[in-house]
């Protein structure tokens, strides 16, 4: 989910980390304004921050170092997650 719809913020909203899901969401929404008013680069900026901010909770996610808004991790079904292995 993080990697189609996380640019939105829709996977923060999910685990219950509604702070993180309102600050992509309104990033995602200022990008959208300032492409509409002509400010592109300014709005590329604030897009890609978005992108690379998805694309590392992406990563994190896929990883099992993400923790929902509980703070217990995020798995995907059948990974095995170690804790406070060096």
């Amino acid at each position: 989910m993080s990697a189609i719809f996380g640019i939105v913020g829709f996977q923060h909203f999910y685990l219950g980390r509604y702070i993180e899901g309102t600050i992509d969401f309104g990033l995602f929404i200022l990008a959208i304004y300032l492409y509409v008013n002509g400010e592109l680069l300014l709005g590329f900026a604030v897009f890609a921050i978005d992108s690379i901010h998805t694309f590392i909770v992406t990563i994190m996610l896929l990883t099992g170092s993400f923790k929902d808004g509980s703070g217990k991790l995020v798995c995907y079904p059948g990974q095995k997650i170690t804790i406070g292995e060096t």
